[in-house]
């Protein structure tokens, strides 16, 4: 066995096993990343050319119920500053986005009792008649069957739920006693049976995670076949029990990345703001290590630091004018083009 030859199965069988995932990831030398990186560049450029997607993201809220070990808006966490945008706020930041060429956007907050179904219908529905023709998407966490059901029915078109690891020993490691890695992983699958074009998605280098768990979280990936996958790298906040821990690493991240887009070359893949938080150019390399998303941040200005899942994130002062033309720049200069597109998942 060697990385080489996992490389190319994983390019031409889209798949690999347990032990194969592991030690690629344990022993990849940096020569080997570069073939690992055409490849996985090549298989995106294939389905999707040069084309890069925009979600515009709406941080609606940074009150949440839960007490996940890792996130700074934590329930128990007394220095989070607290907010909540009406939904005459969240339709304003989408008919400006709009108004910028933005065609999907992505609901993001914590699990906040205060957007009850009847909230969220009506307000998909002010989006989809102010907005027409756009996505609307989600990323409010565990919902019920019958909540995901009303939403889709009302007009959402996709819902982001990252399952935060595949490994249900070290779920437990990451979350209270309250929270439960099936009912996790189930809503995965129940959102998918609604219709919802899904996305999952984990942390890369987050406390007690190995190889081995990284393996398993790829086989999970590749069994539930999602139409999008966001992965980013930990980092630490500072107001967490993980305050110390040091933060995911760059080339583990694109790594995994690349693998991704060889195992699943039809899923929509971002680079992330967690990327382009631990280097400058974050969001660059993981295009090019096969990402094909970005997601540039519509909620006001003012509360943007304020939804603050871990330390430094990049981009909280910009305008969203600002920050599209920074992106579309930023891409061109690598070769690639941001397109005024839903992009929606074509795979069968």
């Amino acid at each position: 066995m060697n990385c080489n030859d996992i490389i190319k199965k994983l390019r031409t069988t889209r798949n690999a096993e347990r032990g194969e995932l592991i030690y690629l990831l344990e022993n990849i030398t940096d020569g080997e990343r570069e073939v690992l990186r055409r490849s996985a560049q090549e298989v995106a450029q294939e389905h999707f050319g040069n084309k890069i997607y925009i979600r515009g993201l709406i941080e609606i809220s940074s009150y949440c119920k839960n007490d996940c070990l890792y996130c700074g808006i934590r329930r128990s966490n007394k220095n989070a500053v607290r907010y909540r945008l009406t939904p005459d706020e969240i339709l304003s930041c989408c008919e400006h986005g709009y108004e910028l060429g933005f065609c999907t956007f992505v609901l993001q907050g914590g699990e906040d009792p205060y957007y009850t179904d009847d909230l969220l219908c009506e307000l998909i529905g002010e989006i989809k008649r102010k907005c027409p023709g756009c996505a609307v998407t989600l990323s409010l966490g565990e919902r019920s069957y019958e909540s995901l059901q009303r939403l889709y029915d009302a007009g959402a078109d996709r819902y982001l739920m990252r399952h935060e690891t595949a490994d249900k020993a070290h779920y437990e490691k990451l979350h209270p006693k309250e929270l439960s890695f099936e009912n996790r992983i189930s809503t995965l699958y129940k959102l998918k049976e609604i219709g919802y074009q899904t996305g999952a998605g984990f942390m890369v280098g987050s406390p007690y995670q190995t190889a081995a768990t990284l393996a398993e979280d790829l086989m999970f990936i590749k069994k539930l076949q999602p139409q999008m996958c966001g992965i980013g790298p930990f980092v630490p906040h500072k107001d967490t029990v993980f305050r110390d821990e040091e933060h995911g690493g760059l080339n583990l991240t694109l790594t995994l990345l690349s693998v991704i887009r060889l195992m699943n070359p039809d899923v929509l893949l971002p680079a992330t703001t967690a990327l382009g938080t631990i280097d400058p150019r974050g969001r660059e390399l993981g295009i090019l290590h096969g990402a094909n998303v970005v997601m540039p941040n519509l909620s006001p200005a003012a509360h943007r630091k304020d939804y603050s899942l871990y330390d430094n994130k990049i981009c909280t002062g910009e305008e969203a004018a600002e920050c599209l033309n920074c992106l579309k720049g930023r891409m061109r200069s690598i070769g690639y083009e941001i397109v005024k597109s839903r992009g929606d998942y074509a795979g069968v």
